[in-house]
């Protein structure tokens, strides 16, 4: 199994590098509920961010709203600072079609214009449906039909592969 803490160290120092790159100096992080959130704290905590940390609830973004449905759950987004001009940092725990980065942009947008907005995912399981790519990933991970991973925290985080059941 995947350790998460050596995926956070890699997506700590690839952000950092990246970060150097591209001449940013501060990043406003916002992460995907529930484990992009978990992902976006231990990554400002690490990377020394002040700024707090935003979450997103994408629920009502989706492109499949109608097909699937609310989620029961659905609490509102919460962001402590302004987008507009605003550098962004991104975060989820798994990436895999692309169509939840799609509606968090979506929603991002609604908030205002930011300046950038760099992704940084836990895994990546790579079958896009649209042309959305992470700038930063802990790993790629391909998985057999009928299994999905899911990450389980927030104290500890750990990734489990489970089995779907289909019926």
């Amino acid at each position: 199994m995947l350790d998460v803490e050596q995926l956070l160290e890699r997506m700590t120092e690839d952000l950092r590098e990246l970060t150097r790159a591209r001449g940013l100096e501060v990043f406003h992080p916002v992460g995907i509920r529930t484990g992009g959130v978990w992902i976006a704290r231990e990554l400002r905590r690490r990377l020394g961010i002040e700024a707090e940390c935003g979450e997103l609830d994408i629920a009502f973004y989706r492109d499949d709203f109608s097909r699937i449905g609310l989620h029961p759950r659905v609490r509102p987004s919460w962001l402590p600072f302004e987008t507009e001009g605003f550098h962004l940092l991104l975060v989820d725990d798994v990436i895999m079609s692309g169509r939840t980065i799609r509606a968090a942009m979506n929603e991002l947008f609604d908030y205002g214009r930011p300046e950038s907005i760099t992704l940084a995912t836990l895994i990546d399981l790579g079958r896009r449906e649209l042309p959305i790519q992470p700038d930063v990933t802990g790993s790629r991970l391909e998985l057999e039909s009928g299994q999905r991973v899911k990450l389980q925290g927030p104290e500890p985080l750990e990734l489990a592969i489970e089995e779907v059941s289909h019926g």
